[in-house]
């Protein structure tokens, strides 16, 4: 490492700090971080100049000078996120603390890059209006969510395979490029909704743990050393692809088994909307007697992927979060609690299973802090990704 990697190294390490901890005094970075005070002076004070960090207000009542704490400036980073939906895309603005400033909403039968990108582009021209000169150039990139390998879920989206394979020839970056010259972070979408659990939420909480987003389709992400680790290929945690057993005993996947495709199909059966399920607020307290039983099926589902993926890991957590009501999601933890309680664990430490707080936006949000944590936070996990 040069001076400057370590310069880059120490910089980021010390907004990881704040990022997870809050405001702290120098002298506290100075000790966590095994740095002298002038060192982390400097840091200081070239973070403020640049924006990035805030004084935060005096901290009395101990003996000598009130100490001055430092904090992320939310002004400081802003960044934008694109998650790509079964059904829709949502678009937003997120600032350094995680919070949405701005968000649009695009409902679609299927997906196409056509209409996609204009979604895109026309969102991205309402952000940067809305922004005053200043913050204009805080904006750091664009983060953008989708399924891996899009273009072969045109017979799970029932899209017309000739249109849906657009996607297959389509490099985000260079579409984008058309329009904007912000960087482009591609991050998969179930892996995105990870990184906003692990950066805004209750995977805060832990070092290592994996996590599952039910949405149309259940996907997952896994966290390591603190930090979400997303692999070779940016497909780690890809825990929608884990083998399950379909109802006749044949092999199929989570995501055939555990999503809640499965309950809009259901619905349909019975002469009713599907988009009963997404409107806001969401409320599935009328859907009863079809929610329930699609719970059930989850929870064991879920139960026996968890033991299954702490049997390669030892995992401290499981977390679990979805597209669906904050009840919902606490029925689905408990039920998934219950079923491992009774499950086979020989050789196995089971883990804590845990509800996430993000949410149904936890995928946009994760999108847009892919530019934000790449530039600005520390990958504990560069090496391992590294080939």
């Amino acid at each position: 490492m040069n001076q400057s990697g370590i310069r880059n190294h120490n910089e980021r390490l010390l907004l990881s700090i704040l990022q997870r901890q809050g405001r702290l005094p120098g002298s506290d970075l100075a000790r966590r971080m095994g740095l002298s005070p002038p060192a982390i002076s400097s840091i200081l004070r070239k973070l403020e100049q640049e924006g990035v960090l805030r004084r935060g207000e005096p901290v009395r009542g101990k003996v000598g000078k009130p100490s001055i704490p430092m904090e992320l400036n939310p002004d400081g980073v802003l960044s934008v996120g694109l998650k790509v939906g079964r059904r829709s895309a949502d678009l937003l603005l997120l600032d350094f603390l995680g919070t949405v400033r701005a968000e649009r909403h695009l409902r679609y039968d299927y997906p196409l890059p056509e209409e996609l990108f204009h979604f895109l582009k026309t969102g991205l021209h309402d952000f940067l209006a809305g922004l005053d000169p200043v913050a204009r150039p805080r904006l750091c990139g664009i983060g953008i969510a989708a399924p891996f390998e899009l273009w072969k879920w045109s017979d799970l989206l029932g899209a017309p395979a000739e249109q849906f394979a657009q996607w297959k020839n389509v490099v985000f970056s260079k579409e984008v490029a058309k329009f904007s010259d912000l960087p482009v972070f591609m991050i998969n979408d179930a892996t995105a909704a990870c990184r906003a659990e692990h950066l805004y939420g209750r995977g805060m909480e832990y070092r290592d743990y994996a996590y599952f987003f039910i949405g149309s389709f259940v996907g997952g992400g896994i966290v390591l050393n603190d930090t979400v680790f997303e692999g070779n290929q940016g497909n780690a945690g890809a825990l929608g692809s884990m083998r399950a057993t379909g109802p006749l005993g044949e092999s199929r996947q989570l995501i055939d088994v555990a999503s809640i495709h499965l309950l809009e199909a259901r619905l349909v059966e019975v002469g009713l909307d599907p988009q009963l399920l997404w409107q806001e607020p969401q409320d599935w307290s009328n859907l009863t007697r079809y929610v329930d039983p699609w719970l059930g099926q989850t929870a064991q589902e879920l139960a026996k992927a968890s033991l299954s993926v702490c049997s390669v890991v030892d995992f401290e957590a499981i977390l679990i979060d979805g597209a669906f009501p904050a009840k919902i999601r606490d029925e689905l933890v408990e039920r998934v609690r219950r079923y491992i309680a009774n499950q086979d664990t020989r050789g196995l430490i089971a883990p804590q299973i845990e509800a996430g707080s993000v949410g149904g936006k936890a995928r946009e949000i994760g999108a847009a802090s892919s530019p934000i944590f790449s530039q600005f936070l520390l990958n504990a996990n560069a090496g391992l990704s590294a080939r």
